[in-house]
């Protein structure tokens, strides 16, 4: 993908030096290869430019992680690289999300995240809470060991479009239909979309505990909550 031979190493590449079109292309490479560093600065450079947060956000970042989400799905890139792509991806978006909040920029959706009650592991459900982001979602990760009164509050507190739960113990994952019954019972179930994911369940049981998706990987589950906000929307628009 890239020349490093000794008289044109990535550290001589002078981003400001590069068209726009180029300093694009260069920084899907950059996320790709997990540079923060340069993707802050192509960040700038483009906004310097007079870009707004907005196109960079969807041409620059959002387009070049979804590259890195095809190579992850497919089997070219692996967890490690993925994190580091999404934590390259974290150095632009802190920049542009203050711009993006003045602006009033709608994101996709927002969605709140997080593993359920009893189970501690996070890096699988980390990893999905990047990439959503990636994609442009606002995303609220609330973390390890939630009983349905985490969900509830933040449910309260955000108002989002979707709920993710994480269970990687087979005996954690029960308690995604504790949630979900939760839901029924006060009568929310149908305002939120609620996707599942985790090593040990499959469509079957997400089926069983009456969540909308099960999503087996990060990149499964931005393009699924992505077609489902989408769907959801255009049902609301025929209303």
């Amino acid at each position: 993908m890239e020349d490093n031979t000794p008289d044109q190493t990535e550290e001589e590449l002078d981003l400001s030096t590069l068209a726009d079109e180029e300093l694009v292309e260069q920084m899907h490479d950059d996320l790709y290869d997990g540079l923060k560093e340069e993707i802050e600065e192509g960040t700038n450079i483009l906004l310097g430019r007079g870009w707004e947060a907005g196109k960079v956000l969807d041409q620059a970042l959002v387009e070049g992680m979804r590259i890195v989400g095809i190579d992850f799905r497919d089997g070219i890139l692996f967890v490690p690289e993925v994190l580091m792509s999404a934590n390259a991806m974290k150095g632009g978006m802190a920049i542009l999300r203050p711009l993006l909040a003045e602006t009033g920029a709608q994101s996709i959706g927002k969605v709140v995240i997080g593993t359920v009650k009893g189970d501690i592991h996070d890096i699988g459900k980390n990893l999905v809470a990047m990439m959503l982001e990636g994609a442009g979602f606002e995303v609220i990760n609330i973390g390890i060991n939630n009983g349905v009164e985490n969900y509830l509050e933040a449910i309260e507190e955000h108002k989002p479009d979707i709920i993710g739960m994480s269970a990687l113990l087979t005996t954690t994952m029960p308690y995604m239909k504790v949630v979900i019954d939760t839901l029924i019972e006060q009568g929310m179930r149908k305002d939120f979309i609620v996707l599942v994911g985790g090593a040990p369940l499959n469509e079957e049981f997400a089926q069983a505990i009456g969540a909308d998706a099960y999503c087996r990987d990060a990149s499964v589950a931005v393009e699924t909550a992505q077609q489902l906000v989408l769907e959801r929307r255009g049902q609301a628009a025929l209303a």
